[in-house]
């Protein structure tokens, strides 16, 4: 990966709906949510995604969610807002729900988003797939966001800071320009993640950056501007685990042998 290569940016200015909804054409776009309790978020996420339409059809041609061994009324929820909920079989894990997703979908572009933002709004999906109707170069499209800790309105995504990030600069030059690699709301085409496939559990999201800019370059990576993303914040005694996962899935992929767990 060369150091001149830099992921197409887009700002909040760049971003206009009706332009969006308009470059559609014969795209067909699929949202797959994983989810495991996430019975009081889901529904709002799901009635944001569904908002927009092209005369009398639906922009989102079909909305998944994949209930991964959930403990709530997820499923029952998710079902009432009007998605197809999947339950995960097997091992219980984001990697696993996210490949069980594009298995039941069939969109040629495909969108991933987290069920446990409080805030999120109809504009998140056209923004993601902005950057893959207006470039046929662009395969793989990460949101970008400020992300509130408790009261303090910066400060969330600490191990994106701490550990993600710092490890793509390193190791994974381009990179990282890349200001949120571990966020959910992920967009890219159907054949690129058909081609790469997915981590397991919480390495996923940075495997899939890595993996996409070795097979397709850095160029043909875009990041949108979601503005400001609001969800529930994980005591730090939860960030170690996940932290693990991340720095595992960036090393291994550097050629590193890493003992198992």
């Amino acid at each position: 990966m060369s150091l001149s290569e830099v992921p197409w940016t887009l700002t909040t200015a760049d971003y206009d709906v009706s332009k969006v909804l308009a470059a559609k054409g014969d795209e067909s776009i699929s949202v797959i949510i994983p989810a495991q309790n996430e019975s009081l978020t889901i529904g709002a996420v799901l009635d944001a995604v569904s908002h927009y339409r092209i005369d009398d059809r639906p922009f989102v041609d079909e909305i998944v969610v994949v209930n991964d061994h959930s403990q709530d009324d997820t499923a029952t929820v998710a079902a009432r807002h009007g998605a197809t909920v999947i339950d995960l079989e097997g091992p219980s894990g984001k990697g696993e729900a996210m490949a069980c997703g594009l298995a039941h979908t069939r969109g040629s572009l495909v969108v991933f988003l987290d069920a446990d933002v409080i805030n999120t709004t109809a504009d998140f999906v056209p923004r993601l797939v902005q950057p893959l109707l207006e470039s046929p170069t662009i395969q793989l499209v990460k949101a970008f966001y400020e992300r509130p800790l408790l009261n303090m309105p910066t400060g969330g995504g600490r191990v994106t800071e701490l550990a993600a990030r710092p490890i793509l600069s390193l190791l994974f030059p381009g990179l990282g320009e890349i200001r949120q690699p571990l966020a959910g709301e992920t967009a890219g085409r159907r054949h690129l993640f058909e081609s790469l496939g997915f981590a397991s559990a919480y390495g996923v999201e940075i495997a899939l950056l890595i993996d996409a800019a070795r097979s397709f370059g850095v160029n043909t990576i875009a990041q949108v501007d979601l503005g400001i993303r609001r969800h529930r914040n994980r005591p730090i005694e939860e960030l170690r685990p996940m932290s693990v996962e991340v720095l595992r899935a960036a090393l291994t992929r550097y050629g590193i042998t890493l003992p198992e767990n």
